[in-house]
């Protein structure tokens, strides 16, 4: 977490009346200068090395996002076929060291066998691309200057990841400086020791950590502030000495009257001001946490409870990859990706499968998701040759107690994953002593949360017979739900979650009518790149989400929302199969949506697409059609050129309502008619011939950093404005003004245009640019193709 994120600036008029004398910390992003080498020569480490020739770029940087697509790549399908490699970035650090003072690199992610070298020092190796480093370089700066940090990123050995890894410094970096005196990265742990409608005691448990040669005092000041930065409460501990080379935990409890709870709806946040005093008052570090006060449990009997109401998990599974930007991902995709999937009555998030971005979970604190962070994809045996399970045994449990230190403070966070379908448990005394030591490390840096696990296959392993379901505080499993149930049922002090889980009907089914049944992770929430190992070149990724790569919505997002919004909601879609009209009897709500697990039915090439989100057939004579409707009002009717089809109530069993029609040109629109209700409706219509493209930006300003980032849809039109479905228009985008464009997309498993190209052929009519602000004013983004009427949309950029 970026403490500059949590309004340190802000509390400055709070910390003015306090002594002041020593300075605190001071965190510095190191986002810009970095030069960077795709390659391996030799000597880079040092600090002398001539990298004048190298390439200038900014980090987060995935360099292998550029590509090419190339079906002989190393990684193969699995990594989207797109390159891999040894690269290295070098960057001078701004920096005069002094007595009495810490420095420390903290990187968020480097993809992967990364490390680190200062003034041609090596301060670090980490195999895992995904947790956070954080090295102490004191020692090793140098006061006559300049000092030159070089890491060194390889993804040489795929492929090692069963999806799209990335590779460089694909998350933000800085440098922090402290008082000898200091809090460790992931040191300060605020969680909620008692919560009542009236009262709270929030439990705040801080290392405090001595790099000088001698001893020294130290206490601990924590000041508890609400969202608007007021000051709640504030205590302060006893002085402690702390010998030299010595780190000591200081704890305290502060009570709060009237707290206001952290929820899904309603996802208010506390912040804790700690600073480490010495014993004159004078600050040596201090540190924001941002906290959220919530209860939330686990029950074998009623499922999962949020600050006292029974709640199903309606969760997703997603991978790390923002589409079209690859691993480097601005923030601003990943809010208008979570925006769109809250608004489909998503609610929970598991990190699939690995330790995530800490920007990503402070924006699911923000927005109100609950999330299953996870740790591992494979323990000590393999999935492919060059994975995590060369180094578990050496490298698990600093990983795991690095993850859980670092995101240990989310209020949305409310179970750990030790790992996804791990191979070892079909060896059970191995797969208990890895559980063990996993589990050991998450509960000694955290007792307050539920550890799980995503158990693979349990029945064919023997895992609810061996003792391995029971080591976990709750019992998950991939797919198979009556299996689960069963589980449950077998020893009724299971607590029970579906931790990754199909899309059709019959998955939903049992989740929704067992209260036993905590609740569900679909895979996937969004289309994500690689995993195409099995459907095989030209695919390059895995089209299983909610939405597509760009953050569109899927139809089975539309069906989905049917079923879990909280609203009324109306989607009408065309369906081309004419058997499929009538009440859903295939127990899996759509043709196109086969009754078998995920990781069979995603993970090859699907069946001939029936469904459609146009009323556009091909053909002179497209004859029967099926107008498929997902709504969950108690009424719907259906309207073909303004002539009522009749109303049909829901089906209990969730399935969509349907009627058969002989095609005819015009709109279909589906209405829902519940009383008190209304302007609840869908509509499609037939498009005419394609003349002109529209441009729509997901918001009419954007920032001008990384994490800033505007959607710019364009859709190819009739004259009536509706969208072409059949065009495959190429559509050329520029930027113009106080802007540039960062990529384009169309959503296709099969397009290999590199992201970073201005063109980009349209994809059933639609496709899309990414663009950011260069600065202050107007950006003006236009797209043109030939015969079409050129499209222009303005938005405005800050600095």
């Amino acid at each position: 977490m970026n403490p500059l994120s949590l309004g340190l600036g802000a509390l400055a008029a709070l910390f003015a009346s306090t002594l002041a004398v020593a300075e605190p910390r001071v965190t510095t992003p190191l986002a810009d200068g970095w030069r960077f080498f795709q390659g391996d020569p030799e000597g880079t480490e040092s600090r002398d090395f001539d990298d004048r020739a190298w390439q200038v770029v900014s980090v987060p940087h995935d360099w292998a996002i550029a590509g090419p697509f190339d079906q002989q790549a190393r990684g193969a399908g699995e990594n989207g076929f797109l390159p891999t490699g040894v690269a290295w970035y070098r960057r001078t650090l701004e920096v005069v060291p002094e007595p009495g003072r810490r420095y420390f690199i903290e990187l968020d992610g480097v993809m992967e066998r990364s490390g680190v070298w200062v003034n041609g020092h090596h301060v670090g190796f980490r195999p895992m691309g995904y947790v956070s480093l954080s090295y102490d370089i004191t020692r090793h700066l140098r006061t006559d200057g300049p000092n030159v940090v070089a890491v060194r990123a390889d993804t040489s050995a795929a492929p090692s990841s069963r999806w799209y890894n990335g590779s460089g410094i694909y998350r933000h970096v800085r440098l922090i400086e402290t008082d000898d005196v200091h809090i460790p990265h992931g040191g300060a742990f605020v969680s909620t020791a008692e919560l009542t409608p009236d009262s709270a005691t929030v439990s705040v448990s801080v290392e405090v950590s001595n790099a000088s040669a001698t001893a020294r005092a130290a206490m601990v000041e924590t000041t508890i502030l609400d969202a608007d930065g007021r000051e709640i409460t504030r205590t302060r501990s006893a002085v402690s000495t702390i010998g030299d080379g010595r780190t000591e935990i200081v704890e305290t409890r502060l009570d709060l009257a009237q707290p206001v709870r952290w929820d899904i709806d309603s996802p208010a946040l506390y912040r804790a001001a700690i600073r480490v005093l010495d014993a004159d008052g004078a600050v040596l570090d201090d540190q924001v946490v941002r906290f959220g006060l919530r209860e939330a449990r686990f029950d074998p009997v009623t499922g999962f409870w949020l600050n006292g109401r029974n709640l199903k998990l309606k969760g997703v599974a997603l991978h790390h990859d923002g589409g079209a930007v690859g691993a480097a991902v601005p923030l601003d995709v990943w809010r208008q990706r979570l925006t769109a999937l809250k608004a489909q009555g998503v609610n929970a998030i598991r990190t699939a499968h690995n330790v995530p971005a800490p920007e990503f979970l402070d924006l699911a604190d923000e927005l109100g998701f609950l999330v299953m962070d996870e740790l591992f994809d494979q323990w000590n045996v393999a999935k492919t040759p060059n994975d995590y399970h060369l180094f578990f045994g050496d490298w698990h449990k600093r990983d795991t107690a690095d993850m859980v230190r670092r995101d240990r403070n989310h209020p949305s966070i409310i179970l750990w994953s030790t790992g996804n379908e791990i191979h070892d448990t079909a060896y059970p005394v191995q797969a208990k002593a890895a559980l063990r030591s996993i589990m050991d490390v998450i509960h000694a840096n955290d007792p307050t949360r539920p550890r799980t696990m995503a158990l693979f296959r349990p029945n064919v392993t023997g895992d609810y017979e061996n003792g391995i379901a029971d080591m976990l505080d709750v019992v998950g499993q991939n797919y198979r739900e009556n299996e689960l149930i069963a589980a449950n049922r077998q020893n009724p002090a299971r607590s029970i979650v579906g931790t990754e889980n199909a899309h059709n009907r019959s998955n939903w089914l049992p989740v929704r009518d067992t209260p036993a049944f905590s609740g569900m992770f679909l895979w996937t929430g969004i289309d994500y790149l690689g995993e195409a190992n099995r459907s095989g070149w030209p695919n390059i990724q895995h089209p299983s989400g909610l939405l597509d790569r760009t953050g569109a919505q899927r139809i089975r997002g539309m069906e989905r929302e049917s079923w879990w919004s909280e609203r009324p909601v109306v989607h009408v879609v065309r369906n081309a199969n004419t058997a499929a009209a009538g009440p859903a009897t295939d127990g899996a709500g759509g043709p196109n949506q086969p009754v078998v697990p995920t990781m069979i039915a995603v993970a090859t090439p699907p069946p001939p697409v029936a469904l459609f989100d146009d009323w556009t057939p091909a053909g002179e004579d497209p004859g029967q059609q099926t107008i498929e409707v997902y709504s969950n009002c108690q009424s719907v009717e259906a309207f073909l050129n303004g002539r009522s089809l009749g109303r049909l109530p829901i089906n209990g069993d969730a399935a969509p309502r349907r009627w058969s029609v002989r095609f005819e040109p015009g709109s279909v629109r589906a209405v829902c008619s519940d009383a008190g209700v209304s302007g609840v409706e869908d509509r499609l219509d037939t498009a005419g011939p394609a003349t002109g493209i529209v441009l729509t930006p997901d918001r009419d300003a954007v920032g001008s950093d990384f994490d800033s980032l505007v959607y710019v849809r364009a859709r190819v039109v009739d004259a009536q404005g509706v969208t072409v479905p059949a065009s495959n228009h190429r559509l050329r985008f520029t930027v113009q003004g106080a802007g540039t464009l960062v990529a384009t997309d169309n959503a296709s498993s099969t397009d290999h245009t590199p992201f970073a190209s201005t063109e980009r052929e349209a994809l059933n009519g639609t496709a899309v640019a990414l663009v950011r602000g260069a600065g202050g004013g107007p950006v003006i983004i236009e797209a043109r193709s030939e015969g079409l009427e050129t499209a222009r949309a303005t938005i405005v950029a800050t600095p």
